[in-house]
């Protein structure tokens, strides 16, 4: 007997990932057809023209293929040499071999040193664990926090669908809180309140608050400000605290900057909630997609429930040895003096640049077209620009259309969450400056289009 859609979990029936969804379905049918499709659903920058750092390929090629090291120096730098052999010293066995399921604690180490450089606070190697990329890293927390129909998760709308994805799949229920898209994406404690209160009126045991910062999809960065109130509002109601922040290095604006939560969590010694931070080298400025490395590190989190996110890890025995040795590469990087550093830093800013210059671009651009409106790109690599569609339209048909007028693939707003009554896309910023101009004319001349199109008979 066959297996039939009915016989599937309803929880997996139930589960939506947007992000590669039907348009990005259909997107791929055209491109098998010879149609030139410009993926901007999703954040991946080597598939668009991103290439990867030097410093991490090079320790990657080494420690895959140890033999190579007779080439160093005419090949590879010194410093590329000795990183190598560290991290093959500390996996002991090379990167074929399985390691401890936390992660290799050699590596632990170094992020726990990158997060000491970073926020000059005490961390402890043995509360972080390395993770197949942040997205496993979010899983496994949402999957330990989630115990019952009843458990609540509060995310922001708009948000990543990762988050709603994970769970519904773990049978829980989100509770969203809308960001004020007027005020830059920003959030209030006016607006939190209002969203758990709901909650709790609902008989939903709310578990935990989760927050993106940088944004995605909105490309918003939270001040410390912000950051504060957030961390005391889940102190007032006993919650977890979910940061994501693997969008750090990618800051645009003068101005702003990042603040992790780890540092206002110390500053304001909240000891009474845990906190759960999440980082990659999948992502952000680096790009390294699918190499899959990354962290998550915890605090404030009793023992007998550490032993029980080791036992999670555990089950599938412990995260890509290539992945951990590229988020090492990452916390890691050439020192002054050291012979890879010019270069590394030159490449660092010439693609922090790059994507500096399409994030002004594409709103700069959006907002010229009647109809679109986007806010500032000021972090990520995202844009969330709201549209104004004809009566009866939906964003999804509106995505959909785009597809295949243009070829332009984006996820229509509906898969991250958005106000009522309002409609938008996501697009990233990431094709290069030249495509994403051909982007901005081809989205203007569509938009135009598709209103007249959709135009009621009597506005023609």
């Amino acid at each position: 007997m066959t297996i039939r859609l009915a016989d599937i979990g309803k929880t997996v029936r139930d589960t939506e990932y947007a992000v590669r969804g039907p348009i990005v379905a259909r997107a791929t049918e055209l491109e098998k057809q010879g149609r030139e499709i410009i993926f901007c659903n999703i954040g991946n920058p080597q598939a668009l023209g991103q290439k990867p750092l030097t410093w991490n390929r090079q320790i990657l090629a080494l420690c895959e293929y140890p033999e190579l090291m007779h080439l160093a120096p005419e090949v590879f730098p010194t410093d590329v040499v000795e990183a190598a052999k560290a991290i093959l010293t500390g996996t002991r066995h090379g990167l074929g071999a399985y390691s401890e399921s936390q992660g290799v604690r050699f590596i632990r180490e170094a992020v726990a040193e990158f997060i000491l450089e970073r926020d000059h606070i005490a961390v402890d190697p043995d509360a972080i664990f390395l993770t197949d990329g942040a997205s496993k890293a979010v899983q496994t927390v949402l999957r330990l926090l989630i115990g019952s129909p009843h458990h609540g998760i509060m995310v922001p709308i708009p948000q990543y669908p990762l988050y709603s994805a994970s769970i519904t799949l773990y049978g829980g229920r989100m509770v969203p809180y809308h960001l004020d898209e007027a005020n830059g994406w920003k959030l209030s404690r006016t607006m939190l309140e209002e969203s758990i209160a709901k909650a709790k009126a609902e008989g939903t045991r709310v578990r935990a608050i989760c927050v993106i910062n940088p944004g995605n999809p909105t490309g918003a960065v939270l001040d410390e400000g912000n950051i504060q109130m957030i961390i005391e509002f889940a102190m007032a109601h006993g919650l977890s605290i979910l940061a994501d922040e693997v969008y750090q290095e990618n800051i645009y604006l003068a101005g702003d900057k990042f603040v992790s939560f780890a540092k206002v969590y110390h500053r304001l010694a909240a000891k009474d909630i845990p906190l759960f931070s999440f980082h990659s080298c999948s992502k952000g400025l680096l790009g390294e997609c699918g190499v899959r490395g990354g962290y998550f590190e915890f605090r404030n989190v009793p023992d007998a429930v550490a032993a029980q996110m080791l036992k999670l890890q555990s089950v599938c025995l412990c995260a890509n040895l290539a992945g951990q040795a590229a988020m090492y590469a990452m916390v890691r990087p050439p020192k002054p003096g050291m012979p890879s550093h010019a270069q590394y830093v030159a490449e660092k800013g010439a693609i922090l640049e790059a994507m500096k210059s399409r994030a002004i671009l594409l709103a700069d651009g959006l907002n010229k077209i009647e109809g679109i409106s986007c806010n500032v790109v000021a972090g990520a690599m995202y844009a969330f620009p709201r549209i104004t569609l004809p009566a009866g339209c939906t964003d999804a048909e509106y995505a959909m259309a785009l597809l295949e007028e243009t070829g332009i693939c984006v996820v229509p707003g509906s898969g991250f969450g958005q106000a009522e009554g309002t409609a938008h896309f996501r697009t990233t910023i990431l094709p290069p400056t030249q495509k994403l101009q051909q982007v901005v004319k081809a989205l203007g001349e569509f938009h135009r289009n598709f209103t007249e199109k959709h135009a009621p008979a009597l506005q023609r």
